[in-house]
């Protein structure tokens, strides 16, 4: 038997081009020139030779599919079976080119088989040829369809109309659903449908526990097929006899709601489930016009493609969050009873599907996220570098190949770190400077201007820590003027100092160390946390007013870090802290991704804890607080005696890990 493919090196093409291999038949596959490498490696993959599947070299969107006329010929009367498969199916391509693929391509192909003779054509069209009916669609309507503005739905429609109206060779129409990946690999050629939510439910992965229910939206049902059942389904329809003329629905006839879809991926990638859906059309109360007009507000209109650009998905993809179409598959039914082929239900395969994804087709997996990729030859400002995290971040900076720009208060340790970096064959620029003095501030900015011309990463990174208790502190105000004058002043004086190059190129990201302790509201540490949540504060009012400006700020709410800073506090020598390498490699995600905030998940457990629950989250801290006593040079004493720890403290700093104490 011989089979002809249009768009037979496609994603349902390859598997169909299998399954016609393997009852013996040959096939012809259109291609154009440029593109019989990719045949060759699909004869590869099929383990086919050349008589086997063959080439036949055209276009698409030419006359007869720009077939020769010799080949044609020679293909006059020996095609049983002509497939077209090949379309546009991506809902964000331009109109002009669905019209010419969708519609005049289906023209070229069902002139083509009527040339060459072909005693069957099998078009493959979609459920997207209804429109957004409202109700059950049958397999045996077609002008019904309603609400076909969209280019993809049109067009669909459009292309099927040629084939019912145009067509002189017996036909059958496939109508699949939304086609997703093989049920047993996971394999699938691009993102599309349902895919488009994934990156959002891994942000939310990432973001939460697993065991946190979230609220989400609930919708109209999305009818979702795997791509071996429509293979094998189109391949045992088309063998059959007496089918001719008619409609097939390639779909699920029991689909899911968008939030169950939503919440079976999340299953399936380990995020959490949402707890809660809310349906949008609890809202159709609301008069559409006025559901429009705040639509188009502009901060609404800026919010949601904010939003939506974040996850990759595309607007008009929402536009089938409320999906109003069913689908009777009793045409369908009635050909593949006993047969064996039926549609898997989503959960069996779900997580198959979100492997391949995420090892294939996340978007973030073709971008140069890499630290050098973000940094090279660009001007990265790091105070506080001659040690701790300042230090860690200045050497994976360096390695990067950033134009590296470190201050410091004691030349000495400057001089030592700039020769260690060089030696790295890092580019580095080093000036002394105390940054809680404004006028060292001031000139440390001039200086840099003057040299670099503008800084593209600026890191305030420089702070001072006091681990003090109240009851300590009534005559110590001068605590708090210090932890402020670095803290908060050096850094914001550095802001305001670089920014206006940074408005100016439109370019710029500031990073601040903050700590955990602005979420968690730590004991003994109220002026060092005062300080970094008045920098917290400013920042997200900055942030405000240069959102559109591509200035950008992320907060870093730092855990307990082995540095100097906490050496005096030798209680923390017995729990759990992290490396300066690691907390670097936190700093090196900021530049890289430029989230507005990076915390811990713990962290941001006590934010959430402090917002629901405030009375329980002040209990918490403050039993850490009587079960911490404050360290002897706090208290005056000059002893370097080691306090005791005991197995309490162990484990509730084991517990709350990486918080201060």
């Amino acid at each position: 038997m011989n089979y002809f493919l249009t768009g037979g090196t496609g994603f349902i093409g390859r598997f169909l081009v299998e399954k016609l291999l393997a009852r013996g038949g040959t096939v012809h596959v259109l291609v154009r020139e440029q593109s019989q490498d990719k045949l060759d490696k699909l004869r590869e993959r099929w383990g086919a030779d050349e008589t086997q599947v063959k080439a036949v070299i055209g276009d698409l969107t030419s006359k007869n599919l720009g077939i020769d006329a010799k080949t044609m010929k020679a293909l006059k009367g020996k095609i049983d079976h002509f497939f077209h498969l090949a379309a546009v199916y991506d809902m964000g391509a331009d109109e002009e080119a669905q019209q010419a693929t969708n519609i005049e391509g289906t023209r070229a192909a069902v002139n083509a088989a009527e040339a060459m003779g072909a005693k069957h054509f099998h078009h493959v069209s979609s459920i997207a040829a209804a429109g957004l009916f409202k109700g059950i669609f049958r397999e045996d309507m077609f002008e019904e369809a309603e609400k076909l503005d969209h280019p993809y739905l049109r067009t669909k429609h459009e292309s099927e109309k040629v084939v019912r109206e145009e067509c002189k060779v017996p036909f059958r129409i496939y109508r699949p659903g939304m086609v997703i990946g093989h049920t047993s690999t996971g394999e699938m050629d691009k993102v599309d449908g349902p895919y488009y939510f994934f990156k959002m439910i891994q942000k939310i992965r990432h973001a939460l526990p697993q065991w946190v229910p979230t609220i989400g939206v609930e919708g109209g049902r999305l009818n979702i097929v795997p791509v071996d059942f429509v293979v094998n389904a189109m391949d045992h329809i088309a063998h059959l006899d007496g089918e001719d003329g008619k409609c097939f629905h390639l779909v699920d006839s029991e689909p899911y709601k968008v939030g169950e879809i939503l919440n079976i991926f999340s299953e399936a990638g380990h995020a959490p489930r949402m707890g809660m859906r809310i349906d949008s059309r609890m809202f159709g109360f609301i008069p559409p016009f006025i559901r429009q007009s705040l639509k188009n507000l502009p901060p609404v209109k800026r919010l949601t493609s904010a939003i939506l650009d974040d996850m990759g998905i595309p607007p008009s993809v929402m536009s089938f969050i409320n999906y109003p179409t069913r689908f009777d598959a009793r045409e369908t039914e009635r050909v593949l009873k006993g047969t064996g082929i039926e549609v898997p239900r989503l959960p069996d395969y779900a997580p198959v599907i979100w492997d391949y994804w995420e090892r294939n087709l996340d978007p973030d997996l073709f971008k140069d996220r890499t630290l050098k990729g973000t940094v090279e030859g660009r001007v990265c400002v790091v105070t506080g570098a001659t040690s701790g995290i300042g230090l860690a971040t200045a050497q994976k900076l360096a390695d990067a190949g950033a134009i590296l720009v470190i201050g410091a208060r004691k030349l000495e340790r400057l001089k030592e770190v700039t020769a260690e970096l060089e030696s790295r064959g890092a580019s580095v620029h080093a000036y002394p400077c105390d940054f809680s003095d404004m006028e060292a501030c001031d000139e440390f900015v001039k200086t840099v201007l003057d040299n670099h011309g503008h800084v593209d990463v600026l890191v305030n990174n420089a702070g001072r820590s006091i681990r003090r208790s109240l009851d300590l502190s009534f005559d110590r105000f001068h605590d708090f003027e210090r932890t402020m004058q670095l803290n908060y002043f050096g850094s914001v004086r550095l802001i305001m100092g670089f920014a206006p190059k940074m408005l100016e190129n439109r370019r710029g990201h500031v990073v601040n160390i903050s700590s955990i302790g602005v979420l968690t509201n730590a004991p003994r540490f109220s002026a060092y946390v005062a300080s970094k949540s008045a920098l917290d504060a400013f920042s997200r009012c900055a942030a405000s007013e240069w959102s559109d400006r591509n200035v950008t700020f992320t907060t870093i709410n730092m855990p307990l870090v082995k540095t100097p800073m906490i050496a005096p506090t030798k209680i923390y020598d017995s729990v759990p802290t992290l490396t300066p390498d690691e907390a670097a490699t936190m700093v090196a995600d900021a530049i890289v991704y430029r989230p507005k905030r990076i915390a811990t998940r713990l962290g941001i457990f006590a934010q959430v804890l402090h917002a629901l629950a405030p009375k329980m989250a002040e209990i918490v801290m403050n039993t850490g607080y009587r079960m911490f006593p404050d360290s002897p040079s706090a208290a005056g004493s000059r002893s370097g005696e080691k306090p005791k720890v005991s197995s309490e403290q162990v484990a509730f700093a084991a517990i709350m890990r990486g918080i201060y104490w």
